[in-house]
């Protein structure tokens, strides 16, 4: 999944996004809310992790433009004011969800998922195919019943592949979904993490290349 952090606290927003990408989430952080609106318009988000209180345009303005431009990406808005009301007011310009601060880490990462689960079309818990078991929550990877050593790229790649069910998926729309802004679209990124994935699987091989359109399981 990708996610975008919004956060005025660049010590914090850095954080958040290390761990983040630590968990296999390709991760954009904007510091303000006029850059988050821009990486919005130009790049596909499953969640935006708002902060509320932004200096200059403020969190709630952010979420409001969201919604009036029809974004796809579900808002998890933050905020250090925790009372009913505050959530309550959050929820109304647009959240989906609301964690005030301090937060526990691991509960953000839940609930970060679960807003990226509704973002998307319904998917079962555990993904199988061809003896592939991948288990997104628990972060693990497995075929014929063997555990695979996959880093959090590799993870993230599998999973696309997998929920296409069957679906050619492209280059160019496995490096948007898997990797974050910094990424040169002209690498071959993409190929050596196919590559990678394609030794791990082991054989019969399950990845196929399809010519000029990419990649498919």
């Amino acid at each position: 999944m990708r996610v975008l952090i919004v956060e005025d606290h660049a010590e914090l927003a850095e954080t958040v996004a290390t761990g983040l990408r630590r968990e296999g989430m390709a991760v954009d952080v904007s510091l303000d809310g006029d850059a988050a609106l821009y990486r919005a318009c130009v790049n596909r988000y499953d969640v935006v992790v708002l902060d509320r209180d932004l200096p200059g345009v403020h969190g709630d303005d952010v979420c409001r433009a969201l919604a009036a431009a029809g974004n796809p990406a579900r808002v998890l808005m933050l905020t250090a004011a925790g009372t009913i009301e505050d959530r309550v007011e959050g929820l109304g310009v647009g959240a989906d969800d609301y964690l005030p601060k301090p937060f526990a880490f691991a509960e953000l990462v839940a609930r970060v998922r679960a807003l990226a689960r509704r973002s998307q079309p319904a998917l079962p818990p555990v993904l199988e195919r061809g003896g592939l078991r991948l288990d997104p929550a628990r972060r693990e990877a497995s075929r014929d019943g063997l555990p695979l050593a996959l880093s959090p790229k590799e993870f993230a790649v599998l999973e696309l592949l997998m929920a296409a069910r069957g679906a050619v998926v492209s280059a160019e729309h496995l490096l948007e979904r898997a990797w974050d802004e910094a990424a040169d679209p002209f690498t071959q990124t993409v190929k050596v993490t196919i590559s990678r994935l394609r030794r791990k699987l082991g054989d019969p091989p399950l990845i196929e290349n399809v010519p000029q359109a990419g990649y498919r399981i």
